[in-house]
């Protein structure tokens, strides 16, 4: 039995790292994530007892324990390592507790970044086990267990058996249902503008808006009134009667912290915000730079602060210096305040060493891997770097009683933008900036042509992802580590789809919204959201305890639970109403119903009246009933005879059909029940542009296939996802099911292995 001390992670690609710089001088062990956790099938919580947690070994993990154990050996000393954050102390926490023996001293080491110096510097400082940061950890758990495992049921009872609703979940699917509520109700107005186009002598044209109207806000609601100024400004004199020139001094912004790498990443590489946490956390845990020389290559990525090391930011002007020169270097770091109730435990998102460059490591990186550490290696030098400085140059013209407004700028000197330039300030630089002639006050201008243009206002934009990652943000709703599962949750549920990238709310995410809204309305409330994660923090900082924000929580919930049983109106029974009557009997109002196959009007006055019907929404939100034999055109087309494709009803429900049968009988299922359903991923054999399809066998077992067929064979039982393995560079991986197992994704190469939990 070993006596060498015990460092145990939580991540077997960890244990790669850590073992390199660490030696022989001590044993590194994984927990392969949690080891305990509540009961899968029931609340596993004594709310009698002070909301005491009944955890369990989490199936398929005593082999992990017994491995754990024969680690630990006979020794004295275990250094307890998972992730440093809320999470990875609970991790370390019921690690000690299943190697828990007498004589045995346990020490907490986080890593902040898996490098030499910052491994060895953690080893020589150990610290003790986080009570509050665990305790934080563990009231997140059980007010989720009390609010899921008890309004779940609910929603069973009254809706449909297998739905579930999640506290934090739940307030986003309200964001998403209102924003496209406001959708709906907003009505367009006309508006329109007018511009100048002017010259002053031997100058180029330029442009100018028209502002004001007898210094008023200039308000053209259509074209009559348009026209109306169009014909007044006829021989009307144009001269400039202020000119301002001024140069906009633009600073970098700081490094990442999380929800703002995730937002960039969306915007920027089109990543979700789930494979930026997955990539992001592989960076942070090590990157084979050679043969067994795994290096973590950022800083952990989980953290809400734009604190960073001055041997950091003074590695990064050293870097400036050498590839841009001094002019473009800081005299000093330039450091970053962070924002009230920031916790601080961790620095912002950073590269281990600037030295690193994307360069040097671009053989070393999958191609995702490359783009997601360019990303924060440029934002994290570009913080290092001098102010860009924009010429800016503004004039107002008069003529008569109507004032326009010009503007121009241009790139005096670069700075940090010549490095790296978020999507905002990219879309900023391309769009089309005049230069302005040199104009002085009371010149005169030549007017080359009046144009006027007609405008309609829009409505709210639909969230994507990265705008609701910021709107979960800047509301306080979850924490940043929580941001990529609050967004998968929401879509594996049904609750909501992401179209075009735009979240759109489902009819059934409508409906259980709703319901919660009306009987839970402080649990939907953002504002209670977030001031219950303001009170976990406090949890963590030791100024409140946890029982007392359970207890306060609990009581007020409960009654509400208590009520919710009688008054939450019941969708499989007497349905939501709506404003359509019968067209059957015209006397009874037809309400929403939810069967087994999901959600469809049917008339109140069942069982006199038998009338039913699918239905569906219009723009404004409108219901309609879908009759018998409907037909909907599509954007598709018939991948056999390359004619529409439309929507057709059958006893299955809806379905895609060619729109030339009967001389092409081509059909494509719309909700799994028929033969062939898209999955959203392009073929992977090498020059095939057909799609894979979830198809069924003759005798009824799901497989996946080309729409090619049988000019492309491409067929798997397994499901493919469109993501390359970052082991062997496959284009594609599958996820797996077995018995021993579970869920997990995997590589298809026999001679790579890879595979991950999903």
């Amino acid at each position: 039995m070993s006596d060498k001390p015990l460092v145990v992670v939580e991540s077997p690609t960890k244990v790669r790292t850590i073992k390199k710089y660490l030696g022989n001088d001590y044993n590194v062990a994984a927990t392969v994530g949690h080891i305990k956790d509540l009961p899968p099938k029931k609340i596993g919580i004594d709310i009698e007892k002070a909301f005491k947690p009944c955890y369990q070994t989490i199936p398929g993990k005593q082999k992990v324990i017994s491995a754990l154990k024969k680690a630990a050996g006979q020794t004295e000393e275990i250094y307890l390592a998972p992730d440093p954050d809320r999470e990875g102390e609970a991790i370390a926490w019921h690690a000690a507790e299943v190697l828990k023996k007498k004589g045995r001293k346990f020490h907490r080491v986080l890593f902040h970044e898996l490098t030499k110096k910052a491994i060895q510097k953690a080893m020589a400082a150990p610290d003790d086990l986080n009570k509050y940061k665990y305790e934080a950890q563990q009231a997140r758990r059980i007010l989720d267990r009390l609010v899921g495992y008890q309004i779940s049921p609910l929603l069973w009872r009254k809706v449909k058996g297998g739905l579930s609703a999640g506290r934090v979940q739940s307030v986003a699917v309200r964001i998403i249902c209102e924003r496209e509520r406001a959708i709906q109700k907003f009505e367009s107005q006309e508006y329109w503008s007018i511009t100048a186009h002017l010259q002053s002598a031997g100058a180029q044209v330029f442009e100018a808006k028209l502002a004001k109207i007898d210094g008023e806000k200039a308000h053209i609601p259509n074209e009559t009134a348009a026209m109306e100024i169009v014909e007044s400004l006829k021989g009307k004199k144009f001269s400039v009667s202020k000119a301002v020139k001024k140069t906009i001094r633009r600073n970098p912004q700081p490094p990442f912290i999380t929800s703002k790498l995730q937002q960039e990443s969306i915007r920027k590489l089109r990543f979700s915000a789930k494979k930026t946490m997955v990539i992001a956390q592989q960076l942070y845990e090590g990157i084979d730079l050679g043969p067994g020389e795994p290096v973590g290559l950022i800083t952990y990525m989980r953290t809400d602060s734009t604190r960073i090391s001055d041997e950091a930011a003074n590695e990064a002007l050293s870097l400036v210096r050498e590839t841009f020169g001094n002019d473009y270097a800081m005299d000093k770091p330039r450091f970053f305040k962070n924002k009230k109730k920031v916790q601080d435990a961790h620095e912002a998102i950073r590269p281990t060493s600037v030295f690193n460059t994307p360069e040097k490591l671009e053989n070393h990186l999958t191609k995702d891997q490359m783009a997601l550490y360019r990303l924060i290696w440029q934002r994290f030098v570009a913080s290092q770097m001098r102010q860009a400085l924009i010429n800016q140059n503004t004039v107002t013209i008069s003529a008569d009683k109507y004032a326009f407004n010009a503007s121009g700028s241009s790139v005096k000197f670069p700075g940090f933008m010549a490095l790296y330039q978020t999507v905002d300030e990219q879309a900023e630089s391309k769009r089309k900036q005049q230069r302005l002639p040199d104009l002085e006050q009371a010149d005169i201008l030549d007017l080359n042509q009046i144009a006027p243009k007609q405008h309609f206002t829009q409505p709210p934009p639909r969230f994507s992802e990265a705008s609701l990652v910021k709107e979960l943000e800047e509301n306080g709703i979850g924490r940043p580590s929580t941001y990529a599962a609050i967004l998968s949750t929401i879509q594996e549920k049904g609750y909501v789809s992401l179209a075009k990238g735009s979240f759109h709310p489902s009819e059934l995410g409508f409906i259980v919204n709703d319901l919660l809204v009306t009987n839970f309305p402080e649990i939907l409330d953002v504002e209670f959201t977030a001031k219950m994660e303001d009170n976990l923090d406090r949890v963590e900082t030791a100024d409140i305890e946890a029982f007392n924000i359970l207890q306060t929580f609990y009581g007020p919930f409960s009654e509400k639970l208590e009520a919710a049983e009688d008054a939450m109106l019941s969708v499989k029974g007497v349905g939501i109403e709506t404003s359509l009557t019968c067209p059957q009997c015209n006397q009874n109002r037809l309400h929403i119903k939810m069967g087994k196959n999901g959600h469809f009007l049917a008339c109140n006055g069942y069982p006199e009246c038998t009338y039913s019907r699918d239905y569906q929404r219009d723009e404004k939100g409108h219901i309609h009933p879908i009759e018998p034999n409907h037909e909907a055109a599509t954007d598709k087309f018939c991948p056999k005879c390359n004619q529409p494709m439309v929507i057709k009803r059958g006893k299955y429900g809806e379905f895609l059909a060619c729109s030339g049968f009967p001389d092409c009988k081509h059909t494509e299922s719309i909700n799994n029940n028929g033969s062939a359903t898209g999955i959203g991923m392009s073929c992977p054999e090498t020059g095939c542009k057909g799609q894979v399809l979830e198809k069924r066998s003759k005798r009824g077992k799901i497989f996946y296939g080309c729409s090619q067929y049988p000019d492309c064979s491409f067929a798997s039982w397994d499901k493919p996802i469109a993501e390359s393995c970052p082991i062997c560079e496959a284009s594609f991986l599958v996820e797996k099911n077995t018995k021993r197992k579970g869920n997990f994704i995997a590589c298809l190469n026999r001679d790579c292995g890879f595979q991950k939990d999903i």
